[in-house]
């Protein structure tokens, strides 16, 4: 079958694009009705769009959430953010910020004063940073790491 109908460019100001991922069966469905009407399957959702989406009421709302929720593979409710921003990247998150222990180890301190660890060990080995070595390890309490930054510098 050949479709002759006129064609919107892309430059119309009264279309939008709208891309849609339908259950087959609904999508089959779309299909044989366009074809016995002969009429575009945009038209088609256009039309029902026109004469059953009323966004601007609360009975409107009402019977659009109701449908949604009874829709054939309906998933969860989930929020959609239109911006003008470009760059704008909306989606899921889950946040809980990491312990921060009150011990540390030389990587740990480097990361925490953003220096490699060979600087924590060599301020530790000359006795100017706080630490212990306990074995062949050295450990640092967080909180005097902390200290010993907010310290005035050595004038040496």
């Amino acid at each position: 079958m050949l479709d002759m109908s006129p064609r919107r460019t892309a430059t119309d100001p009264d279309t939008a694009a709208l891309f849609v991922r339908l259950p087959a069966a609904e999508a089959r469905k779309l299909d044989r009705a366009a074809h016995a009407v002969g009429a575009p399957k945009k038209d088609l959702v256009a039309g029902l769009v026109a004469r059953y989406v009323d966004p601007d009421t609360d009975t409107g709302l009402h019977a659009l959430r109701r449908l949604g929720a009874e829709a054939p593979g309906a998933l969860p409710r989930r929020v959609v953010v239109e911006a003008d921003d470009p760059a704008l990247v909306v989606g899921h998150h889950s946040f809980r910020p990491a312990e921060i222990p009150d011990v540390l180890t030389p990587a740990q301190a480097a990361a925490l004063l953003q220096v490699q660890e060979d600087a924590v060990l060599a301020l530790a080995e000359d006795g100017r940073l706080p630490g212990r070595r306990i074995g062949d390890e050295w450990r640092f309490a967080r909180a005097a790491v902390v200290a010993w930054l907010s310290e005035a510098p050595d004038p040496a």
